[in-house]
């Protein structure tokens, strides 16, 4: 597994790289204009389309492979994710609110455990002055 999650981060770096050259390589849609006022050149290397054509396709395959490995990527984190709470490590559980007979009492009554020691004195639906 290691192998294969290496394999498919090198290919990541390079098709990353890849896409963001030929991104910078592109020409913009108003770069068209002054190809057609005698810039005739630029279409001699690509054949009669220009490089457009065929930088987008090439942009077009490596941002899907690049997904893909996103995507492979996410999977061997996601199955090392499965490995680790397997091995025996600890998952951390929520505690209700609700205390339990457990709990030390703060003035020795199991009835008030958990609750601080004015809480049972004050009616629950009074206001505390303010002075």
């Amino acid at each position: 597994m290691e192998l294969f999650e290496t394999l498919i981060v090198i290919v990541h770096v390079i098709v990353a790289a890849g896409v963001i050259g030929l991104v910078l390589i592109q020409q913009g849609k108003g770069a068209d204009m002054g190809a057609s006022f005698g810039g005739g050149a630029s279409q001699t290397v690509f054949g009669s389309g220009g490089s457009g054509s065929f930088l987008t396709k090439m942009t077009t395959t490596l941002a899907i492979v690049f997904f893909l490995s996103s995507f492979a990527l996410a999977y061997v984190a996601k199955q090392k994710a499965g490995q680790v709470t397997a091995n025996g490590v600890p998952v951390v559980e929520t505690v209700s609110g609700s205390s339990s007979e457990s709990e030390p009492s703060i003035d020795g009554d199991p009835a008030n455990a958990g609750e601080p020691q004015g809480a049972s004195e004050a009616p629950s639906d009074s206001k505390p002055e303010l002075e």
